[in-house]
Protein backbone atom coordinates (compact mmCIF):
# COMPACT_ATOMS: atom_id res chain seq x y z
CA UNK A 1 0.00 0.00 0.00
CA UNK A 2 1.56 3.34 -1.03
CA UNK A 3 2.05 5.93 1.66
CA UNK A 4 1.48 9.63 1.11
CA UNK A 5 4.46 10.74 3.17
CA UNK A 6 7.64 8.71 3.52
CA UNK A 7 9.75 9.03 6.66
CA UNK A 8 12.85 8.81 4.43
CA UNK A 9 14.59 11.56 2.46
CA UNK A 10 15.74 9.40 -0.48
CA UNK A 11 13.29 6.49 -0.63
CA UNK A 12 9.63 7.13 -1.47
CA UNK A 13 8.27 3.54 -1.59
CA UNK A 14 9.52 -0.01 -1.34
CA UNK A 15 8.37 -3.55 -2.04
CA UNK A 16 10.43 -6.48 -0.86
CA UNK A 17 10.83 -10.15 -1.75
CA UNK A 18 8.38 -10.31 -4.67
CA UNK A 19 8.60 -13.49 -6.73
CA UNK A 20 10.35 -12.87 -10.06
CA UNK A 21 7.20 -13.70 -12.05
CA UNK A 22 5.57 -10.59 -10.60
CA UNK A 23 7.92 -8.17 -12.41
CA UNK A 24 5.01 -6.94 -14.55
CA UNK A 25 3.31 -5.45 -11.46
CA UNK A 26 6.00 -2.78 -11.17
CA UNK A 27 4.62 0.54 -12.43
CA UNK A 28 6.24 1.95 -15.56
CA UNK A 29 9.16 4.38 -15.23
CA UNK A 30 9.84 3.80 -11.53
CA UNK A 31 13.33 5.06 -10.70
CA UNK A 32 15.42 3.64 -7.91
CA UNK A 33 17.45 0.73 -6.63
CA UNK A 34 16.48 -2.91 -7.00
CA UNK A 35 17.90 -6.10 -5.57
CA UNK A 36 17.70 -9.60 -7.03
CA UNK A 37 17.75 -12.51 -4.58
CA UNK A 38 18.03 -16.28 -4.71
CA UNK A 39 15.69 -17.90 -2.18
CA UNK A 40 17.13 -20.85 -0.29
CA UNK A 41 14.20 -23.07 0.70
CA UNK A 42 16.40 -25.15 3.00
CA UNK A 43 17.36 -22.17 5.18
CA UNK A 44 14.41 -19.91 4.38
CA UNK A 45 16.78 -17.06 3.56
CA UNK A 46 17.25 -14.72 0.61
CA UNK A 47 20.81 -14.32 -0.71
CA UNK A 48 21.66 -11.16 -2.60
CA UNK A 49 22.57 -11.96 -6.21
CA UNK A 50 22.61 -8.48 -7.75
CA UNK A 51 22.09 -4.83 -6.88
CA UNK A 52 21.04 -2.55 -9.73
CA UNK A 53 19.53 0.81 -10.48
CA UNK A 54 17.30 2.64 -12.87
CA UNK A 55 17.95 6.33 -12.57
CA UNK A 56 16.73 7.69 -15.90
CA UNK A 57 13.05 8.50 -16.33
CA UNK A 58 12.94 6.80 -19.74
CA UNK A 59 14.13 3.41 -18.55
CA UNK A 60 12.74 2.13 -15.30
CA UNK A 61 13.14 -0.59 -12.74
CA UNK A 62 10.41 -2.58 -14.46
CA UNK A 63 12.33 -2.74 -17.74
CA UNK A 64 15.58 -3.62 -15.96
CA UNK A 65 14.01 -6.46 -13.96
CA UNK A 66 12.15 -7.73 -17.03
CA UNK A 67 15.49 -7.90 -18.86
CA UNK A 68 17.09 -9.85 -15.99
CA UNK A 69 14.06 -12.16 -15.91
CA UNK A 70 14.30 -12.95 -19.61
CA UNK A 71 18.10 -13.30 -19.74
CA UNK A 72 19.24 -14.50 -16.30
CA UNK A 73 16.01 -15.69 -14.69
CA UNK A 74 17.43 -18.99 -13.52
CA UNK A 75 20.02 -17.26 -11.32
CA UNK A 76 17.55 -15.45 -9.05
CA UNK A 77 14.05 -15.99 -7.66
CA UNK A 78 12.84 -12.78 -5.96
CA UNK A 79 13.34 -9.04 -6.12
CA UNK A 80 12.91 -5.89 -4.05
CA UNK A 81 12.42 -2.36 -5.38
CA UNK A 82 13.24 0.90 -3.57
CA UNK A 83 11.69 3.85 -5.42
CA UNK A 84 13.40 7.21 -5.04
CA UNK A 85 11.62 10.55 -4.83
CA UNK A 86 11.18 12.58 -8.04
CA UNK A 87 13.72 15.20 -6.89
CA UNK A 88 16.54 12.64 -6.56
CA UNK A 89 18.91 13.02 -9.50
CA UNK A 90 20.18 10.12 -11.60
CA UNK A 91 23.75 10.60 -10.32
CA UNK A 92 22.45 10.30 -6.75
CA UNK A 93 20.72 7.01 -7.59
CA UNK A 94 23.97 5.82 -9.20
CA UNK A 95 25.85 6.74 -6.01
CA UNK A 96 23.45 4.65 -3.93
CA UNK A 97 23.88 1.71 -6.30
CA UNK A 98 27.66 2.10 -6.15
CA UNK A 99 27.63 2.07 -2.37
CA UNK A 100 25.55 -1.12 -2.19
CA UNK A 101 27.67 -2.88 -4.79
CA UNK A 102 30.78 -1.78 -2.93
CA UNK A 103 29.43 -3.32 0.28
CA UNK A 104 28.77 -6.64 -1.48
CA UNK A 105 31.92 -6.68 -3.62
CA UNK A 106 33.66 -9.46 -1.65
CA UNK A 107 30.56 -11.57 -1.08
CA UNK A 108 30.94 -14.40 -3.61
CA UNK A 109 27.22 -15.16 -3.47
CA UNK A 110 26.36 -11.56 -4.42
CA UNK A 111 28.62 -11.47 -7.47
CA UNK A 112 26.78 -13.88 -9.75
CA UNK A 113 25.47 -11.10 -11.97
CA UNK A 114 27.41 -8.06 -10.76
CA UNK A 115 30.13 -6.91 -13.11
CA UNK A 116 31.29 -4.01 -10.95
CA UNK A 117 33.43 -5.18 -8.04
CA UNK A 118 33.69 -1.87 -6.21
CA UNK A 119 32.83 1.80 -6.34
CA UNK A 120 35.83 3.83 -7.54
CA UNK A 121 34.53 7.17 -6.25
CA UNK A 122 34.14 5.69 -2.78
CA UNK A 123 37.63 4.17 -2.97
CA UNK A 124 39.05 7.67 -3.59
CA UNK A 125 37.43 8.86 -0.35
CA UNK A 126 38.73 6.05 1.80
CA UNK A 127 41.02 6.95 4.68
CA UNK A 128 43.24 4.56 6.59
CA UNK A 129 42.33 6.18 9.92
CA UNK A 130 39.70 8.52 11.34
CA UNK A 131 42.46 11.09 11.99
CA UNK A 132 42.15 12.29 8.38
CA UNK A 133 38.49 13.24 8.83
CA UNK A 134 37.80 16.93 9.26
Amino acid sequence: MPISSSPLRLIKNSVEYYHKTRWDEIPLFVRGIYVLYKFNSRTGSYGVVYVGMAGAETAGVRRRIMSHYKNKGSQWSHFSVYQVWENIREDEVRELEGLFRHIYRHDARANKLNKQRGFKKLNRLRSETFEDWA
